[in-house]
């Protein structure tokens, strides 16, 4: 057993935990990030834009205000769900191969779910 798995008392046999204290913080974190519906949603418009999406498009979609959506953003990108980059004074932002990965496995479960 390495120095971050910990075995887990109780039951009738010890079991290890195969990811580190580090590793559970780190998947928690990004589960909560999208763990609230602006800012998936937000991050689903994301994802579908080509070449990134301005805080000023998203607000409208979203139904929220431009205030929220720029909370939401600043979540996901704190989070590394997003990059962003700023042309003059609009930010755009772009999801990250994590956040790709993340909405692929949902969609994946959504189907396989439905079958």
């Amino acid at each position: 057993m390495s120095d971050t798995q910990q075995p887990i008392e109780g039951g009738c046999c010890a079991t290890e935990q195969y990811l580190s204290e580090s590793e559970l913080r780190d998947d928690v974190t990004l589960l909560s990030a999208t763990a609230n519906d602006t800012r998936y949603e937000a991050l689903r418009l994301i994802a579908a834009s080509d070449d990134g999406i301005c805080v000023c498009e998203l607000a409208p979609s979203l139904g929220v205000s431009q205030s929220a959506v720029s909370h939401a953003l600043s979540r996901l990108h704190t989070d590394g769900l997003v990059t962003r980059r700023k042309e003059g004074r609009w930010r755009y932002y772009e999801t990250t191969e994590p956040a790709e990965t993340l909405l692929n496995a949902l969609d994946t479960i959504r189907q396989t779910s439905h079958e």
